[in-house]
């Protein structure tokens, strides 16, 4: 752990500069809330206009001081701040908490504010600026003056929060609290002029309370980092679940290829996530529900789910809700339908169908606890939701002690959807250590971040590509040909072609590849060849010089341009179009491989990876990462003999992937745009040909 980090999250003494002795301020909460909750070590208020606020003496300066704090939390204005920082950082202070907001997110002022303050702080950390400070509730220590504050006890338990937002820290903290969600710690990072998401998923990932990490993310302003700290919070056990605002941004831009418009910042950070194990919660909601079901340290091991329920209706939302999501809720196995049979004293229970309805289990303990433990035990379940319906409002306590009672037995989750509105239900439940979730999505949710956190295998450092000699390649849009050779010279297997400028050679080259062939335009301006009819195809050496002369009249009164050049390539049939593309952005340089030809981007049926980074260059994507892109693809049946087609050459795929991510990999910065589309799939054994490329080269 930081030593500084250490003792920001934990400091032996607090000076508050800027407090005020009206506690109805902003300026007063600190003091007022460091007292109200406990904190153990010594409070140093810091105010030139007050000499006491309430027992505490209060001094004029820093220099004034008795001590050299650990922390301090500035309350001073923008204009003010770094003059306190700076008096804190020459007296040794270990870290300063900036409150005050005016600082980048106002503009080029609030930037040199900004510039200013670090440069103020010299050694000292900082958190913030425009932060609403931090919360420890495993030690009491709270040093914020967020008004959730105002409550008397939080529930303590394993979830950390790294929030980019002020706000949203005091949303989770009286949430969680409401809900009966324990937390750990919760900071909030917000400019992150020094400290930032990273350190401190880094510092909880040791921190011995903390069993999930939940953050909420504005931008990863450094993503060698904070996959570094990811992954070492996965190989520590503990779960990171992130929510990402911004989802619905302009995330495509204007690109001479596919792949840039299909592959937005954000399905960028769907690739970052994925690969460093984190789980994307895709609600506000999810932020909270899926890390109360990590927090119990059970594992999901499979998808197959039991609803134990004494409401039919609610039990079958449930159902159809996981159904969506990929579970599968099955009917009893036989010796546990047998099981469950023989707890019953009446017709009044349904035991041998998924949901199982237990009709009057909120009222007889011994029947939820038979029927809890018979499904534990089953080997047909991974996983068990319990119903509570309206019947268990009478007697809250007996419920949930039943089916705490229940949990020593096994490691399965068990989750609750309580049916009525009945918030203190929850509660109890959730803190008896059974998560409770007031929405069927709820639970669908928790249970699918569980799996996904039981599935994930932090990857092996990367392997890094062999190197190949640099062509002396042009700058700028490489037109087809000069883009295949590119290809070529990676190992990337590309079509037979030709280039040629006259009628008389297309033919020539017709003869000389044999069968039918396609004709093309060759030029680095247009891209997009098929939009402006500069591509034909199933033409013979008989037809094609015709259809050249065509084309050529067709392109010019389309694009405004006489093509002068042209390719005859090999016709390649028998295959599936795919597109594999390389997207550049502020997260790091991805692959991407989707269905392909011209309705890439209709379908929009795509996966992506992130280039692995091993702090000094990038590294190829490894086969085993190759093979799992195809294998996400909705499209994958059609590459694995779907409905009798034969079956794809799909390590040939992979070795092509492969390949394409070490050319990305070895280019780097030169290389600014890179596709195939379509790159043919041959049956088994047959390999695969890039049938054209884009390259634009910086």
């Amino acid at each position: 752990m930081s030593e500084a980090i250490s003792r920001l999250l934990s400091p032996r003494s607090v000076a508050v500069i800027g407090a005020s002795a009206d506690l109805k301020k902003t300026t007063g909460r600190p003091v007022a809330y460091l007292q109200k909750h406990g904190y153990a070590g010594r409070i140093l208020p810091v105010n030139p206009r007050v000499e006491r606020i309430g027992d505490l003496p209060c001094y004029p300066d820093v220099a004034s001081l008795p001590e050299v704090p650990d922390v301090a939390v500035v309350l001073l204005g923008a204009e003010r701040a770094h003059l306190a920082v700076k008096e804190l950082s020459e007296r040794g202070c270990a870290a300063a908490i900036v409150l005050a907001s005016g600082y980048t997110e106002t503009g080029e002022e609030g930037a040199r504010r900004q510039r200013q303050l670090i440069e103020a702080a010299g050694s000292m950390r900082i958190l913030g600026p425009n932060t609403i400070g931090l919360v420890n509730l495993t030690d009491r220590i709270v040093l914020s003056p967020s008004g959730a504050l105002e409550m008397d006890e939080f529930p303590v338990g394993g979830i950390g929060v790294v929030s980019q937002s002020g706000g949203i820290l005091g949303s989770l903290l009286s949430r969680a609290a409401a809900r009966g969600i324990g937390l750990s710690k919760l900071i909030s990072t917000s400019n992150e002029v020094d400290l930032e998401l990273a350190d401190f998923i880094d510092h909880l990932a040791d921190d011995p309370a903390t069993k999930v990490i939940a953050l909420y993310v504005e931008t990863v302003r450094n993503p060698a980092r904070f996959r570094a700290a990811c992954l070492k919070a996965a190989r520590a056990g503990k779960p990171v679940v992130a929510f990402k605002i911004g989802r619905s941004e302009a995330g495509a831009k204007a690109a001479v290829s596919h792949t840039g418009a299909m592959a937005g910042a954000d399905r960028m950070y769907d690739a970052l996530f994925q690969q460093v194990g984190v789980i994307r919660a895709r609600s506000f909601a999810d932020l909270l529900d899926v890390p109360a079901a990590l927090a119990t340290g059970r594992q999901l091991r499979g998808n197959r789910v039991a609803i134990l329920t004494s409401t039919g209706g609610a039990g079958t939302l449930v159902s159809d809700d996981l159904g969506v999501a990929g579970f599968d809720t099955p009917a009893p196995d036989a010796a546990t339908a047998d099981a469950l049979r023989a707890l019953q004293t009446g017709s009044e229970a349904v035991l041998d169908r998924n949901p199982i309805d237990v009709t009057l289990a909120g009222l007889r303990p011994d029947l939820l606890r038979g029927a809890i433990n018979a499904l534990l035990a089953s080997p047909s379940y991974d996983a068990l939701v319990i119903i509570v319906g309206s019947s268990s409002l009478a007697m809250p306590e007996l419920l949930a002690g039943a089916i705490q009672e229940c949990l020593p037995h096994c490691d399965k989750p068990v989750l609750a959807y309580v049916s009525p509105h009945a918030p203190e239900i929850g509660a109890l439940l959730t803190q008896r250590g059974v998560p409770a979730f007031a929405a069927a999505e709820s639970c669908t949710a928790a249970l699918a971040g569980m799996l996904q956190a039981s599935r994930f295998e932090a990857p092996q450092p990367p392997a890094m590509a062999q190197v190949v000699a640099a062509g002396d390649w042009p700058a700028g849009s490489l037109d087809e040909a000069q883009a295949k050779a590119v290809f070529s010279s990676f190992g990337i297997p590309c079509a037979a072609e030709r280039v040629v400028r006259t009628a008389q050679e297309a033919e020539a080259a017709a003869r000389e590849l044999g069968g039918r062939v396609v004709l093309k335009i060759l030029s680095s301006q247009i891209t997009h060849k098929s939009d402006v009819g500069g591509v034909a195809v199933g033409l013979t050496p008989e037809t094609i010089g015709a259809r050249l002369a065509q084309m050529a009249a067709e392109v010019e009164a389309r694009a405004g341009m006489r093509p002068e050049r042209f390719l005859v390539q090999q016709m390649v049939g028998g295959g599936t179009e795919l597109i594999l593309g390389m997207h550049r952005d502020a997260l790091g340089t991805a692959v991407l491989l989707g269905m392909g030809g011209v309705t890439a981007e209709l379908f929009q049926d795509t996966a992506l990876r992130l280039l692995p980074h091993d702090g000094q260059r990038l590294g190829a994507l490894s086969r085993s990462d190759a093979l799992s892109m195809a294998r996400q693809l909705k499209t994958w049946p059609l590459l694995d003999g779907f409905r009798g087609r034969p079956k794809a050459d799909v390590q040939a795929l992979a070795d092509a992937i492969v390949a394409f991510s070490a050319m990305a990999a070895q280019l780097g910065e030169r290389v600014t745009e890179a596709e195939i589309n379509p790159v043919f799939v041959l049956p088994q054994g047959q390999g695969v040909r890039a049938a054209d490329g884009v390259l634009v080269l910086a």
